[in-house]
């Protein structure tokens, strides 16, 4: 697909073109809903999403409907995702408690610790904290609650997406908070270890999913995915301590 359709296409055809990309997404995703979904099921939530995306899709919007439909389609295999509880309440207390002392440390050491420091600070070995990163899923990069307080109507976890500019955000305090996030997260990604930059443009920019990362590193898989969470944690603590502030205070 490419270029905004005539509707002139039939479902089928649309579905049939985009369902490479719907796999693609699928396959990156699979990670975090693993064991209790798999990825055919979450080709099969990409392709509902799809199909909303089909008949809801607004031409008057002048937003191209291959954008459209893939941000639909990806909200739709995240959503499936966030239907499971996969994170049991130990290991979310545990990841809480872990935010926490990051952000602690950040602020004594005025730089993101070392994951043997973060270790030490938890009180457990390097493996132990290995695990835990290894245990923890869905994890995204800002508090998104706080996120959708300033702005309802943005439900997409993937903060990455708010870099690419966009001439269809027309919303001049839109405008104003997406530039102050990506300002921030540049800030914050300064902070991270070249490993862990690295790891975040291959996942989020470079479109590759855990394994591909891990072959073009050298690294095993369970590896890429540690280093993937660290650094989400040390961004969701920077983002915490430095929120960005609503145009007038509130």
């Amino acid at each position: 697909m490419t270029g905004k359709p005539t509707f002139k296409e039939p479902l089928e055809k649309v579905i049939e073109d985009f369902l490479p990309r719907i796999t693609h997404l699928a396959s990156k995703y699979a990670y975090l809903g693993q064991p209790v979904l798999s990825k055919e099921d979450l080709v099969s939530a990409g392709i509902i999403g799809l199909i909303e995306a089909y008949h809801r899709y607004d031409p008057s919007k002048k937003v191209n409907f291959k954008t459209y439909a893939e941000y639909r389609i990806r909200g739709a295999i995240l959503d499936e995702i966030r239907k499971i509880d996969i994170i049991p309440r130990s290991v979310r207390e545990k990841t809480s408690e872990l935010e926490e002392k990051v952000k602690e440390l950040y602020l004594k050491l005025g730089r993101m610790p070392e994951e043997e420091e973060i270790a030490e600070a938890m009180g457990i070995s390097l493996e132990e904290y290995h695990k835990l990163l290894e245990n923890i899923k869905g994890i995204s990069f800002i508090d998104i609650e706080t996120l959708k307080q300033k702005m309802p109507e943005l439900d997409s976890d993937d903060i990455f997406e708010f870099l690419a500019p966009s001439s269809d955000k027309e919303n001049p305090f839109e405008k104003y908070l997406l530039k102050e996030l990506q300002e921030k997260l540049e800030e914050a990604l300064q902070f991270l270890s070249e490993k862990e930059r690295l790891v975040l443009a291959l996942y989020y920019y470079e479109d590759l999913n855990m394994k591909e990362i891990a072959k073009v590193l050298g690294y095993t898989e369970g590896r890429i995915s540690q280093l993937h969470h660290q650094a989400l944690l040390k961004l969701r603590s920077y983002f915490k301590i430095n929120k960005p502030k609503n145009k007038g205070g509130t």
